[in-house]
């Protein structure tokens, strides 16, 4: 692999990782708080999975860099990070946390149904590990929004707000990186553009079964993973807080 491969692969593998260690700590804040005992186990298992995928990510990093994945996740400023501003919002009702994730879990199933066939075979063989997981993740928030959209006028109403506001940060999803042309050319990761028509034909005739409107407005307020919102400092401060207690300690 030549170097400038290189330098393009661990930047998409550490905008993946960011992406699902963010997600995963948005969803285990509702972690004793979901609407119902089986929902709060069920939320925090798929919080775990994502934390765990975001794990492999940083461990594909660290073999091409060497950078300590506790180091990337804990000592990290927010500028450092390259999430996408989707997944740092704040976590809002039931039915935000349920449509993010779905259009999340819509995302991630066909991006590595790609990926597991790409060159690059560390990471070819880390998505093909993951990939039934996705599968029960996109299953069950489906069923959530299916529910939520053709349940009672208020549910309805409330998932077409959450629709509305984060269809637009959606669209971050599909925005290649700087240079990611590269890693196209080389079959290591999937045309952004062409998975975005996917997940358009899997996602809307979905939404609009749940009798959900799609939003006019797709314009990602940001291309850029370097910027974010002030949601994730506030983010960072809590997940971080222990670690930085002493950060030389052992646990």
């Amino acid at each position: 692999m030549n170097q400038a491969i290189q330098q393009i692969l661990t930047q998409k593998l550490l905008a993946l990782a960011d992406d699902e260690l963010i997600l995963a700590h948005r969803n285990s804040e509702w972690i004793g708080h979901a609407p119902i005992l089986e929902e709060d186990i069920a939320l925090a298992n798929i919080a775990q999975d994502e934390l765990g995928h975001a794990n492999l990510w940083f461990e594909l990093h660290q073999t091409l860099t060497g950078d300590d994945p506790d180091e990337l996740a804990f000592f990290r400023e927010a500028a450092q990070f390259r999430n996408v501003q989707f997944v740092e919002l704040p976590r809002g009702d039931w039915a935000f946390t349920m449509l993010r994730q779905y259009l999340f879990d819509a995302y991630e199933l066909l991006l590595l149904d790609q990926l597991q066939y790409g060159r690059y075979q560390p990471l070819a063989q880390a998505c093909a590990k993951v990939r039934n997981e996705e599968i029960y993740h996109l299953r069950h928030t489906s069923s959530w929004i299916k529910r939520l959209g053709l349940g009672t006028e208020e549910s309805n109403r409330r998932t077409q707000a959450a629709l509305d506001e984060l269809w637009p940060y959606a669209q971050q999803l599909f925005v290649p990186l700087p240079g990611e042309s590269i890693l196209v050319d080389e079959k290591i990761v999937p045309n952004l553009g062409r998975l975005h028509e996917s997940w358009l034909e899997r996602v809307r005739p979905f939404l609009t079964a749940a009798h959900l409107t799609i939003p006019s407005n797709q314009t990602p307020p940001t291309n850029n993973r370097s910027n974010h919102t002030h949601h994730l400092t506030t983010l960072l401060a809590d997940m971080q807080k222990v670690a930085r207690l002493n950060r030389e300690a052992v646990w």
